[in-house]
């Protein structure tokens, strides 16, 4: 039957991780992510799960931790933030290019300096071209079902990619929220034990070398590729799946309200939830709105996105570019209207939203509040 409880962002992680059976932990603390390792040591001091805790001494050596024990064939997990996942950004690149299906959860937070702590999408969206799956989740309830799916998709055949999950510091990560948590059996039918694609094993040897030839080198990064383009289809199973078995439906993105609509916000992470208020009252107004919630970034659903008239809202911004999420959909057909808001932590209420979408209608984009041109 399960349980329903109110528990934090970062708790909901760590009941995910002890129910994936996860084998490997590494851990590094940093604002706002420590909470997740803190309650998984406790686990582990309690001989609630068996799990190795290994605790090193920084982000780079999490994921080479990881990376080390993955190839032996056994489920990994680390957390981390902001300039911790920037210090493993090497070796996200390691990981990927070993096809080795890490999980790792990341807590968005800013990057300084100026030192904040607050959320943005930055962290996250800085290491797009890394080889990693991308998830965003956007309640407490899409992290813990997130990070259980992310295992099932990553660890697919046809995938064999590591995943990241990313959620909104403090916004999330310490905001209590009711969750469902299904049972241990449950959650053991959905999300089989580990079958690596390969591994290091002594007693069926392997070449794995470090130095890469001109031709072969190119062969990987297109089956890299070609297993981004392949995880599209597994990600939408791998939901099914899951809403069949537990009621909560997953997919690339999250459509509502979109059948009519003659415009859409684009948006994710926590910024989706809000919007979800912000296109009901609208919506009591007359006003054909819709909400696209953007939960999966890499791959990039550009198929999901077939719409008229966008209104994208980024909390991220890359200098000289402009919004990323934006920017990766100028290329669609239909038009996009991109608004930066919310960098640092600024609070953007579902009454902005409204104001967003007012300015898109009469053909504004820019930087909100600050500036709209």
């Amino acid at each position: 039957m399960g349980r329903r409880i109110a528990i934090e962002g970062s708790h909901a992680i760590s009941e995910a991780v002890k129910q994936a059976r996860v084998d490997v932990i590494a851990a590094y603390p940093i604002t706002p992510q420590t909470t997740i390792v803190e309650r998984l040591a406790q686990y582990v001091e309690q001989a609630d799960v068996d799990m190795e805790y290994i605790r090193v001494e920084s982000e780079h050596s999490a994921m080479t931790a990881c990376i080390g024990a993955a190839a032996t064939g056994v489920r990994t997990f680390t957390a981390t933030a902001s300039h911790g996942l920037l210090l493993m950004h090497e070796m996200l690149h390691w990981a990927g290019l070993a096809r080795l299906p890490i999980v790792m959860v990341n807590v968005n937070r800013a990057i300084g300096p100026g030192w904040n702590i607050w959320s943005d999408l930055n962290d996250a969206m800085s290491q797009r071209d890394t080889g990693w799956i991308q998830f965003y989740a956007s309640s407490n309830q899409e992290v813990f079902d997130g990070v259980i799916q992310a295992y099932k998709i990553a660890e697919h055949h046809d995938v064999l990619l590591p995943a990241m999950v990313s959620y909104d510091g403090f916004i999330l990560s310490h905001t209590s929220m009711p969750v469902d948590v299904p049972d241990q059996k449950e959650i053991d039918e959905f999300l089989p034990e580990f079958k690596p694609g390969w591994r290091i094993d002594v007693e069926n040897p392997i070449t794995h070398g470090n130095i890469v030839p001109p031709e072969p080198y190119m062969e990987i990064r297109y089956s890299m590729q070609r297993a981004m383009e392949k995880a599209k289809r597994v990600i939408e199973e791998v939901g099914k799946e899951y809403g069949e078995r537990f009621g909560r439906y997953y997919g690339l993105v999250e459509e509502y309200r979109c059948d009519d609509a003659d415009y859409v916000i684009v948006t994710m992470a926590a910024l989706a939830a809000e919007a979800h208020f912000a296109v009901d009252r609208l919506r009591e107004r007359g006003e054909k709105v819709g909400l696209v919630n953007l939960r999966t970034f890499r791959p990039f659903p550009y198929e999901k996105l077939n719409y008229d008239h966008m209104i994208v809202i980024d909390r991220d911004i890359s200098p000289g570019l402009g919004g990323v999420l934006a920017h990766e959909m100028k290329a669609l057909p239909g038009e996009v209207h991109g608004f930066v808001a919310g960098l640092g932590g600024v609070d953007v209420t579902y009454k902005d939203i409204e104001r967003i979408y007012a300015l898109a209608r009469e053909g504004k984009q820019g930087w909100y509040p600050t500036e709209v041109k």
